[in-house]
């Protein structure tokens, strides 16, 4: 193994790919999954802003999230796609912080955004003539901002330590993005309170809103369960199993990599989990949204007609 004195200014990332037919069909696969996320979020952030019947809490929450998953899979997919087709697999010190601010940033920003969501639907189901008291739009916009404040003061503290701590061994990560954690089992000092700092870091931002999230939709759940409305039904199950599914696809490998102990993690098995969370989940958010949402649906259909109309 290549040993590196403190004063290097660069990192190697392994990447995802493995160089055959089979990495170059993964790869092909993932600009493909790539490209669908960036049409589908850009989409749906269009799409919400320039129809008027969804100028509503919930879209402008959900606006969010497509701006959140299209700029998070944006910082990870381009530079991997690069180091396959170019074989640079170097990554400066400066970037590698860069792309790990933006990633924790994200991610917990993401955490606390799918919480805001929920609570919005808690209070339209179960408080409806409160609803445009509780959540007006002033309330959606501190909601966002403390998602993105909250997310970029977290991410600051784990990666100011992580460019602070001295790396004595070889500047190879074995990820295909700048992952705190594997870069710090190159470090040559001993870092268990960054992992605890991880533990709780991932308690705050997943596992609590996680929580958040299943009360306020257990609550909705008993609420809808005793309305008589059968539409009503429909539409809040349709709601709450949309967002649930969103949540669950995101937090669960998120918790399962990052509450683990060091000791029980593996780099090949901490890459496919990554998948999920960095590339997967933002490709499929603007999917199920939009699928499994007749507004939605609708608002895409007036587009297409207004599209059409103007051609002909």
């Amino acid at each position: 193994m290549e040993n590196y004195n403190q004063t290097s200014t660069y990192f190697v990332l392994l990447g995802l790919f493995p160089s055959s037919r089979i990495g170059l069909f993964l790869f092909i696969l993932i600009v493909l999954i790539f490209l669908t996320a960036l049409f589908g979020n850009l989409s749906m952030i269009l799409l919400i802003f320039l129809d008027t019947q969804l100028q509503k809490p919930m879209y402008f929450l959900l606006s969010q999230l497509s701006l959140m998953d299209l700029t998070y899979i944006s910082n990870i997919v381009p530079k991997m796609a690069y180091d396959f087709l170019f074989g640079n697999k170097s990554i400066s010190f400066i970037a590698c912080g860069i792309q790990s601010f933006f990633f924790l940033t994200l991610a917990g920003a993401e955490g606390l955004l799918l919480a805001s969501m929920a609570y919005d639907r808690y209070v339209a189901i179960c408080f409806p003539l409160h609803y445009p008291i509780k959540i007006s739009r002033r309330v959606c916009v501190f909601m966002i901002i403390g998602s993105w404040l909250l997310g970029s003061i977290n991410s600051c503290a784990h990666t100011v330590y992580a460019l602070h701590i001295p790396y004595c061994r070889s500047r190879t990560i074995n990820h295909f993005f700048c992952d705190v954690p594997a870069m710090l089992t190159l470090a040559c000092m001993d870092t268990w309170v960054y992992e605890y700092t991880v533990f709780v870091s991932t308690i705050i931002f997943l596992l609590l809103p996680f929580t958040c999230i299943v009360f306020s939709y257990g609550r909705v759940l008993l609420a809808v369960y005793r309305m008589h409305s059968t539409e009503g039904k429909k539409k809040a199950y349709s709601t709450c199993s949309t967002h649930l599914t969103v949540v669950t696809f995101y937090s669960a490998p998120f918790a399962y990599t990052y509450l683990r102990p060091k000791s029980l993690r593996s780099p090949t098995e901490d890459k496919v989990l990554a998948v999920f969370y960095t590339i997967l989940t933002p490709t499929l958010n603007p999917v199920i949204y939009s699928m499994r949402n007749k507004e939605v649906m609708g608002a895409l259909r007036r587009a297409i007609q207004r599209i059409c109309f103007v051609k002909m």
